[in-house]
């Protein structure tokens, strides 16, 4: 099978790498920009591979109307009571503030794109140098916006949240006939916060093979980093989780957000997770050699003579592993010494 790999500025991903990270600040900044760049320095500190933002305002995301579905009347909603205007004015990162929060995470040996929303965002983000896009699940059937991200050339992510399958691939199918060449696929369950139940991790080898050319990830809904490890074990080698400095604090995603030090976990963890899948190994490692020599054989428990029967108060099945193989032990009991065993001695194949 081949193993694709895409290349973000001078970072590869891919199937033989290991997962890259990536914080998505959204709208915990409260509307702070010294939060926001506090955010970041946590972010960095926790070793996250990348920074993402969200680039829209109220007013390009949606229209201020009232009544029907532009209001959150899900009383389960984290949102309840608000209509999406209201919610995007709180949420959205203030456009003036891209550039310094970009420059700060590079300076920390991160990277930084950010999620637009609309081609004007587009635009806007070409003209930072932003080395991806990515394009969240609600944006997924946005061709417009699909079409401008696509036609940039550069790496594109996007999010399989809320979509048919068959949706998907059409989207996907779009994002190549417009050009981009080099696509990661994030599963995704769009519910804030999601369940370990809901996230599903098993279609993850099932989209590797649907997209056979692209690198899967998973956009991690859930709280904690147990899904984003098990995604790992199942072939996602990207992972997307917001992060917050608190959750505590507040802010419209806390409540599925990680804190700097469960982040700095995930890193750690997720990479730790990556190496143990190694290959497939049904026989001794080099790196066990010396543990093989504590197994268990048999040896002598007293001094035995020649012509001694052996019997189960003079041998023992003991470690160490350099006697006789514990599968000769019912054939050696009631056996004749052929030679003088000294307490302690290994016996050998040649001695009954």
């Amino acid at each position: 099978m081949i193993m694709h790999s895409i290349r973000i500025a001078n970072t590869l991903i891919g199937q033989n790498y290991k997962p890259f990270i990536i914080a998505e600040m959204s709208g915990n900044h409260n509307q702070d920009k010294k939060r926001a760049l506090n955010l970041v320095k946590a972010a960095a500190d926790s070793g996250a591979h990348a920074l993402k933002l969200q680039t829209y305002t109220a007013d390009t995301i949606t229209m201020n109307c009232k009544g029907g579905l532009f209001e959150i009347t899900d009383k389960n909603s984290l949102w309840y009571s608000k209509n999406l205007y209201e919610l995007y004015q709180e949420a959205h990162t203030p456009w003036e503030w891209h550039k310094d929060i970009f420059d700060y995470a590079n300076s920390l040996g991160m990277l930084a794109f950010s999620s637009p929303f609309d081609e004007s965002a587009v635009d806007f983000l070409e003209e930072l140098k932003v080395p991806a896009y990515k394009i969240a699940s609600f944006e997924s059937n946005h061709f417009p916006l699909l079409k401008k991200v696509a036609e940039t050339g550069k790496p594109i992510l996007i999010s399989s949240g809320t979509s048919m399958i068959s949706e998907l691939v059409e989207s996907i199918n779009y994002l190549k006939e417009c050009g981009a060449k080099e696509i990661i696929i994030f599963k995704c369950t769009s519910t804030y916060p999601a369940s370990a139940e809901n996230t599903n991790v098993n279609t993850i080898p099932v989209l590797k093979e649907i997209f056979s050319d692209c690198v899967i990830g998973l956009s991690d809904h859930t709280m904690g980093i147990g899904a984003s490890l098990a995604a790992v074990a199942k072939g996602a080698r990207v992972i997307e989780k917001h992060f917050t400095l608190s959750r505590a604090d507040g802010g419209v995603d806390s409540a599925f957000s990680l804190e700097p030090d469960e982040l700095k976990s995930l890193v750690v963890e997720s990479e730790r997770a990556f190496l143990s899948l190694g290959n497939v190994q049904l026989n001794t490692q080099k790196s066990e050699s010396v543990s093989r020599q504590h197994k268990r054989s048999i040896y002598a428990q007293k001094d035995i003579t020649e012509g001694e029967v052996f019997t189960q108060h003079n041998v023992k099945v003991i470690r160490p592993g350099d006697g006789l193989h514990p599968k000769h032990y019912e054939a050696l009991i009631g056996s004749n010494a052929k030679r003088e065993i000294k307490f302690g001695q290994p016996l050998k194949l040649t001695d009954f």
